[in-house]
C-alpha cells in the first residue's frame, strides 16, 4: 500500500482525450519527463494507485496526454477525470530538503517577532497571484494569510514540520479580526 507521505502531488486528471483511453494531465511538476519512471500514482476514492503509462506526449507546457496501461476506453478515462496525481518520492530527482507548496501544508507556522507564538497551521497555499500565500489556520479557528516570501520566512524545518517566520506587527491581527 502507498503511503502520503511516499508521495508528492504533481497535478491532476483532467477530460479524456479521445476514445482510446487517453487522458489530459494538469501537471504542475513534469519529474516523470526528467526521470526515467514506469508509472504515476492516482488518487481513488482516496486510495493511492500505481498507473502504468503505457504512452504520454505533452500538449502544453502544463499538460500531458496520458495513456494508462489497461484502460482503453473513454468510459475507463472518464473513471480518472479529476484525480489527484502523484509521483513517488524515491523515483524523483528533487533534493531531500525541497518541498513542494502542497507538502507545506500540516506545517506549524511560528512568529520569531512575536518569541515564537504560534500562528496556526497551514491548511493551504494559494498559488494564484504572484505573491505565494500560506492560509494559516489560527488556533481560534480563523484563517490568516502569511505571504510565503524569503523575506518572511527564515527557516523551515521539514523534521518538525515548522516554519519559522518574521511577520510584520500587526499582520495576524489585522487578518485574524477579519
Amino acid at each position: 500500500m502507498i503511503k502520503q507521505e511516499e508521495v508528492y502531488r504533481i497535478g491532476k486528471i483532467g477530460k479524456p482525450h479521445g476514445v482510446k483511453g487517453e487522458v489530459t494531465l494538469f501537471f504542475d511538476d513534469d519529474v516523470f519527463d526528467r526521470v526515467d519512471a514506469d508509472y504515476l500514482v492516482l488518487a481513488i476514492d482516496g486510495i493511492l494507485v500505481p498507473f502504468y503509462m503505457e504512452e504520454w506526449r505533452f500538449k502544453t507546457g502544463e499538460t500531458a496526454l496520458v495513456k494508462f496501461c489497461d484502460i482503453d476506453t473513454k468510459e475507463q478515462a472518464s473513471a480518472l477525470t479529476g484525480s489527484g496525481v502523484f509521483f513517488p518520492k524515491h523515483l524523483s530527482d528533487r533534493g531531500e530538503d525541497e518541498l513542494t507548496w502542497d507538502e507545506i501544508k500540516g506545517f506549524r507556522i511560528v512568529d520569531t517577532n512575536r518569541q515564537d507564538a504560534v500562528v496556526g497551521e497551514v491548511v493551504a497555499v494559494d498559488e494564484s497571484t504572484m505573491n505565494v500565500l500560506f492560509e494559516v489556520e489560527t488556533p481560534s479557528g480563523s484563517i490568516v494569510l502569511v505571504p510565503a516570501n524569503e523575506d518572511i520566512v527564515k527557516e523551515v524545518n521539514t523534521k518538525e514540520r515548522l516554519i519559522k517566520v518574521d511577520l510584520p506587527e500587526g499582520l495576524v491581527d489585522l487578518n485574524d479580526n477579519e
